[in-house]
């Protein structure tokens, strides 16, 4: 069923495995022609042009933007009991493992009379898209919520499509999880026009204010992300998500039950969704195979699995040896990067590009999605060569506090006017030697 890919033998550069590997194709310049006038006109009309644009694209329009409060507590009371007992486990494992991440202040004693702290300041307001086109995901709103939490950010609001199935409100259990956490403020908009309302804000229905935010974070679809990018300057963004991506580096040793269940489990997703396997193991190969055709088959989603894990942005990888399948999938840089190898947790800690790695036959993606303790928000297209994922980080900014006495700058001044005069900035020099009468030693 899967594409394959020998590269046995072979050395190929970084170069030619990034050109050679397998990647869905996601045109956002493209979608920016679709997505710019939507922008404009939630600049331009605000909730007007986003109760318009609901009405469009999800069949829907909400009598208002903002959810409601009874809306949220009456989600909780109805959620499944499983379910919520489920969310309270997602969000105290999330909580104790982002707990670790919050920065302390430094203070650097430069020399006497002359410090320099990097203080770190939680984003004012934010603003967390939780998707709703092919599946629900109150997950990501466990993600988004909980670092953004930890890091104390002030003011947050959740943002998720209306649903015409429930009177232009989002899901349900979106709307149960943002209570659980104690969110009180959640928007029915979805996509590019959600975007564009929570970077210039607006007036609601009834003429309550919402409040623009600084920062945006969520995965969404192509549209939102090519708002994201529209919009970045004017709001931070936590990256342009692409469609979901599983890489699974394996050898003799691996279960191919396993194999297969995990990347029909990301072809799930999405019909652009990435299943990639990288193996020494023809046999292994063969034997994933096998296990795919019955499993797509009997899978709920089969028509979608099947399209992803057909498409060119899938396959498997023949390597001839462990170090030429870390190779490639450093090169690839997955967002989810299983490790099912003999001595997985050594072969582990030698991956440099992932967004997360999960670790032998018993940490399977699916774990990490919901109930590890890990972010879930990760980079996928290759970012993870350079990006990392959600955490408490994504929400602080650091500010360096300079404090120096007369003493300590008199001390310095020389060098720093030496140094303007290098760049020919003879000015700034003088603002330093104005303080002095005009002269430095």
């Amino acid at each position: 069923m899967l594409n394959r890919t020998d590269l046995r033998g072979q050395v190929p550069t970084t170069a030619e495995l990034r050109a050679t590997l397998p990647r869905a194709e996601y045109d956002v310049d493209a979608a920016l022609h679709h997505v710019r006038p939507v922008v404009e006109a939630v600049r331009d009309r605000g909730v007007e042009a986003v109760l318009d644009y609901n009405e469009k694209f999800d069949k829907v329009r909400p009598a208002s933007v903002r959810v409601p409060r009874a809306a949220l507590t009456q989600a909780l009371a109805e959620l499944d009991p499983a379910v919520r007992a489920a969310l309270e486990e997602s969000i105290a494992r999330t909580r104790k493992v982002h707990a670790e991440q919050r920065r302390t202040d430094v203070t650097t004693t430069v020399v006497e009379g002359g410090t320099v702290t990097e203080k770190w300041v939680p984003v004012e307001r934010v603003g967390l898209y939780a998707p709703g086109g092919l599946a629900v995901y109150p997950s990501t709103v466990v993600m988004n919520v909980v670092p953004a939490q930890i890091a104390g950010v002030g003011s947050l609001v959740v943002c998720s499509p209306p649903q015409a199935a429930f009177g232009g409100l989002p899901h349900p259990t979106i709307l149960a999880a943002a209570e659980l956490l104690g969110v009180e403020e959640v928007w029915a908009a979805g996509g590019a026009q959600a975007v564009a309302l929570l970077a210039y804000g607006g007036t609601d229905t009834d003429g309550a204010e919402l409040a623009p935010v600084d920062t945006v974070t969520g995965p969404g679809n192509i549209y939102l992300t090519a708002a994201k990018r529209l919009l970045r300057g004017l709001i931070g963004i936590d990256a342009e998500a692409g469609p979901t991506e599983i890489a699974i580096l394996a050898d003799e040793t691996a279960d191919p039950v396993h194999v297969a269940a995990d990347l029909i489990s990301q072809a799930e997703h999405d019909p652009l969704a990435a299943s990639v396997l990288v193996t020494t193991s023809p046999e292994l190969a063969d034997a994933v195979d096998r296990e795919l055709t019955g499993r797509v088959a009997a899978t709920k989603h089969s028509s979608r699995v099947a399209e992803a894990l057909s498409g060119k942005q899938s396959g498997i990888i023949l390597v001839s040896t462990v170090d030429d399948g870390l190779r490639v999938v450093d090169a690839y840089a997955a967002e989810h990067l299983e490790i099912q190898t003999a001595d997985a947790r050594a072969v582990a800690a030698r991956v440099r590009n992932a967004g997360a790695i999960f670790v032998g036959a018993y940490a399977p993606v699916s774990l990490g999605d919901y109930c590890a303790g890990s972010n879930h928000v990760l980079p996928t297209a290759g970012y993870a060569r350079h990006s990392s994922g959600l955490s408490v980080q994504s929400f602080l900014k650091g500010i360096h506090v300079v404090d120096y006495s007369e003493e300590a700058l008199r001390e310095v001044a020389g060098r720093v006017v030496a140094l303007a005069d290098a760049e020919d900035l003879p000015a700034h020099g003088e603002a330093v030697t104005a303080r002095f009468g005009g002269a430095v030693r």
